[in-house]
């Protein structure tokens, strides 16, 4: 930070705001406060009670007093940035756990290389693999393959935030900082649905929000139910756009010795009683586009099939269903569905977990970032791949993907509230922390000039105190932080 008069330059990122005095940056995240550069979001410290009962670790430590002092992780959260990487990290800071002395190096990253992996619980269409994602007409992303009863979008990336337009980049940027901080955003499929997205919460397909997850392709639903059908149903076909079971030609119900129906839907066959293609996808029943059952019927064969034959058609998440009964001619009849057979369609939908939207922060946490933490980055990749160092963001776990550099992957919903940022270069800054052993953090060259004890940076630094996560794990725990591979 350099001062000019009445105005502040701000060296927080690339961008290198020269701020007036009682204003803030691009950014809002720095402000000039009386020719002082100051953060405005403080830091956050997440804390959690400490469970073990204190005279029973040793008497002679005992204080007397019948409850620890919470434990306290200091967070990326408001730490502030290194950007370009000359210095060492914000926070350094030391603890000691259990007579160890650990170590967190605690920073804000400047993410260009980062995106959202987001999943979708539904079976609806929402359009072609690869079409693009809008907001504002802009591109932000694109859909990529489909999981099993979801459907997956990819937002965000280098490409759009800095490859294309500088309103691209912009609206990306937002997009992905409104999703982070769990905020809904509306995205348009090309050829597709409109979604509204908010991490957490359940997704809304074209103004119609989504309830369930599917049980299973059409397949797997024949095989878990099958034999609560049996006896009370001649036939059930389970309608789904990927896999379409159908009850008496699958080995399910082979094994109860059920007989043909005749009954032969639409679609090409892959192994006996699975069907694939027996509708174009679309936002009906199993992800299908049809909303009469009965248009996958291909035929009927008067040599197997008889009067009164009952048949159940149902779909993955049984939230449609209808029962019909063959007449004399062998058509099927709408007629009332018999009790048993509800209760096993009310046993679908049980069996459907709520529909949900998951949005996964995904970032390059490999570049000047670690310079930061060491002088010598690489060792620091190496002592995350060798389970030295432990990685989070916001004190919730990630995953860091195998291969070069520190990939890593983030649940933004295990992450305190407002935990990200953004820069107007344009890109993301996300809080970030790695904790090891004090004796590792000096074998990796680490600034150790620069650590602090927590309860000096407890004491220097303007607050804001969370309770723990309790699904999170604890990132001081040894048996876990300090584990030896």
């Amino acid at each position: 930070m350099s001062e000019e008069g009445a105005v502040v330059r701000c060296d927080a990122c690339p961008v290198l705001c020269r701020i007036r005095e009682g204003r803030t940056g691009a950014c809002d995240r720095y402000a000039n406060h009386d020719g002082r550069l100051v953060r405005l979001d403080p830091l956050v410290v997440t804390e959690r009670a400490d469970a073990r009962v204190p005279f029973l670790e040793g008497a002679a430590e005992w204080s007397g007093a019948l409850v620890r002092e919470p434990q306290s992780f200091v967070t990326g959260i408001g730490a502030s940035t290194t950007y370009p990487d000359y210095k060492p990290a914000p926070f350094i800071v030391g603890s000691q756990i259990d007579g160890i002395d650990m170590v967190t190096v605690v920073s804000e990253g400047i993410f260009s290389y980062c995106g959202l992996k987001v999943k979708i619980d539904t079976d609806r269409y929402l359009g072609p693999e690869q079409a693009a994602v809008r907001t504002g007409g802009e591109q932000v992303g694109h859909v990529t393959t489909a999981e099993y009863g979801s459907q997956m979008l990819s937002l965000g990336g280098v490409r759009h935030l800095t490859g294309g337009s500088k309103q691209e980049g912009n609206v990306t940027c937002q997009a992905l900082l409104d999703l982070c901080n769990r905020k809904p955003v509306e995205v348009q499929i090309d050829g597709g649905s409109t979604v509204m997205l908010q991490a957490g919460a359940a997704p809304v397909v074209n103004g119609a929000r989504e309830e369930r997850m599917r049980v299973g392709c059409g397949s797997a639903a024949i095989g878990i139910f099958a034999k609560q059908w049996h006896g009370h149903a001649d036939e059930v076909i389970v309608v789904d756009d990927h896999i379409t079971g159908v009850l008496t030609e699958h080995q399910a119900g082979r094994f109860l010795d059920l007989p043909p129906s005749g009954i032969r839907v639409r679609g090409r066959k892959s192994t006996p009683g699975r069907y694939f293609q027996v509708a174009e996808p679309g936002l009906g029943w199993g992800g299908t586009h049809i909303t009469d059952p009965l248009e996958i019927v291909e035929k009927i064969n008067p040599k197997v099939a008889w009067p009164g034959l009952r048949l159940l058609m149902v779909s993955t998440t049984g939230e449609d269903a209808a029962w019909f009964v063959l007449d004399e001619n062998l058509r099927p009849a709408p007629a009332p569905m018999p009790d048993p057979i509800a209760k096993v369609v009310d046993r679908i939908a049980e069996n459907c977990e709520p529909a949900l939207t998951t949005v996964m922060f995904m970032a390059g946490a490999g570049g000047s970032l670690r310079a930061g933490v060491t002088e010598n980055p690489v060792r620091l990749t190496r002592s995350v791949k060798q389970a030295l160092t432990r990685v989070t963001c916001g004190g919730a776990p990630v995953y860091v993907w195998p291969g070069g550099g520190i990939t890593l992957m983030v649940d933004v919903t295990r992450m305190p509230e407002s935990s990200f940022g953004y820069v107007p270069t344009p890109a993301l800054v996300a809080p970030i922390e790695f904790t090891l052993r004090r004796e590792d953090y000096a074998a990796l060259g680490g600034h150790l000039g620069a650590i602090l004890p927590v309860q000096e940076v407890l004491a220097s630094a303007r607050l804001r105190r969370e309770p723990w996560r309790e699904a999170n794990p604890w990132p001081m725990e040894p048996g876990r932080v300090l584990e030896r591979s």
